[in-house]
């Protein structure tokens, strides 16, 4: 597993293979994604900040595996594509729709 910086700060872990994983880092498609998903009401990425990756620490590892996947997602991504690395993000995002709906009112 590999852990994505953005500007020193840990953001994300890969559960894939270093080639895959910086693959992964250099899609403008993802790297869309953290421009476009918010952390407190901010981007996680400016679009100039370094990104960077290395290694996952034991505890990120910990947290990967810990988190809110189930056997059921699991199996269902399995199925959607048998090589996509799976990215568990270290910081909160905000819900998309709880901004929607802040609109509504």
């Amino acid at each position: 597993m590999f852990t994505i910086e953005i500007g020193g700060k840990p953001i994300a872990v890969v559960d894939a293979i270093e080639s895959d994983a910086r693959e992964l880092l250099e899609q403008s498609e993802f790297r869309d994604d953290l421009t476009s998903l918010t952390s407190g009401g901010k981007p996680l990425w400016d679009g100039k900040a370094a990104l960077t990756m290395r290694p996952a620490t034991s505890e990120e590892v910990d947290e990967f595996e810990d988190s809110a996947f189930d056997d059921e997602d699991e199996e269902e991504m399995e199925e959607d594509d048998e090589e996509a690395s799976t990215v568990y993000f270290l910081v909160p995002l905000d819900d998309e729709d709880e901004d929607e709906d802040d609109l509504d009112a």
